[in-house]
């Protein structure tokens, strides 16, 4: 049954993507090259729409009563306004920031909720409110992680589809049938996005879709650890999305060093790297593609309880992702 959910949110998001494409252009949600920006030509940035459309009509169905899926709903609902006025318009910050809070905290008042976390030798610790600060900052922080992460043609789609589907895997292990099953609607809407998102481009997912997939990643991961959290089943959504979070750690400490805001763009990210030291779109994409999917493995190494494995995966890709981060400052300091 997975399995047809998964095609048929593929299959959706195909179809509707081209009409995303059109609606971009009526509304002005169009990406224009400059300085910053990889691509050479205006290319439409409203997959998000094409992406909410397929997924929430094949998991409102799939998930049945679920009053918490009701929630991820609503609250996606409004992440999506506002990021389609973001890619047609601009949005500050700050606005962007007060509409991701909001946007978190709409299925609090369905159910969503971390009442405790185990730790691996305190034991239980009781959250109390705390829990939904835990889980605000949890989702918001998935948001924007994905959202920087969109920075090359299928970066994003790719890199969340095995996410998806590495965590529907762990879903279905401690039997939470119904995350399962949205994750791996998740990972079909973003699998067939990549269809017109793989380099070249013809649409960008724009913020309406990389906050998109990382809401529902957020929401739906918090679903799949029922009410308490254990260290490790935290650390599991953390691990498969490594690239993207080792990504933005590096930018906001790269930021803070050198007095730039943490929300300013710049060219310092992965992706820039491998450009710079003369990989091919294409080529840079995949090399992100191969580190996640080994980050991938760890987890699902770590869930065996193979942690030897598991922690040399790990350090494996710290190191090829160090290396490849400080590259361009020898590279610079080789030319004076």
């Amino acid at each position: 049954m997975g399995a047809i959910f998964f095609l048929a949110a593929a299959v959706l998001a195909v179809a509707f993507t081209p009409l995303s494409k059109i609606a971009a252009y009526r509304i002005g949600a169009v990406d224009q090259p400059d300085g910053r920006r990889i691509h050479t030509r205006p290319i439409p940035r409203l997959g998000g729409v094409a992406m909410y459309a397929a997924f929430w009509l094949v998991a409102l169905p799939a998930a049945g009563e679920n009053a918490t899926v009701r929630g991820l709903f609503l609250g996606s609902s409004l992440l999506l306004l506002a990021g389609i006025y973001d890619d047609a318009r601009g949005l500050a910050p700050w606005p962007k920031l007060l509409c991701q809070c909001l946007a978190a905290a709409v299925p609090f008042a369905f159910g969503l909720r971390v009442e405790q976390v185990v730790l691996p030798v305190a034991g239980p610790i009781a959250l109390g409110s705390w829990g939904y600060v835990f889980a605000l900052i949890w989702i918001v922080g998935l948001i924007n992680t994905v959202n920087l992460c969109d920075g090359m043609d299928g970066l994003a789609a790719g890199v969340c589809g095995m996410a998806a589907l590495v965590l529907a895997w762990s879903a279905y292990r401690i039997e939470q049938q119904t995350a399962a099953l949205l994750l791996l609607v998740l990972a079909g809407t973003a699998l067939g996005f990549l269809r017109c998102n793989f380099h070249p481009a013809s649409v960008f997912m724009g913020d309406s879709g990389a906050m998109f997939l990382g809401y529902i990643l957020g929401g739906v991961s918090l679903m799949g650890t029922l009410k308490t959290a254990t260290v490790v089943s935290l650390f599991f959504p953390l691990l498969v999305l490594g690239v993207p979070l080792i990504d933005i750690s590096f930018a906001v400490l790269r930021r803070a060093l050198t007095g730039k805001p943490i929300a300013a763009a710049d060219k310092g990210h992965l992706h820039h790297r491998l450009l710079d030291v003369g990989w091919s779109h294409r080529q840079a994409v995949i090399v992100l593609y191969v580190l996640s999917f080994l980050f991938c493995l760890a987890a699902l190494l770590m869930a065996r309880q193979l942690w030897l494995p598991a922690a040399l995966l790990v350090a494996l890709n710290l190191a090829v992702i160090v290396t490849i981060m400080f590259r361009r400052f020898r590279l610079a300091s080789s030319k004076k």
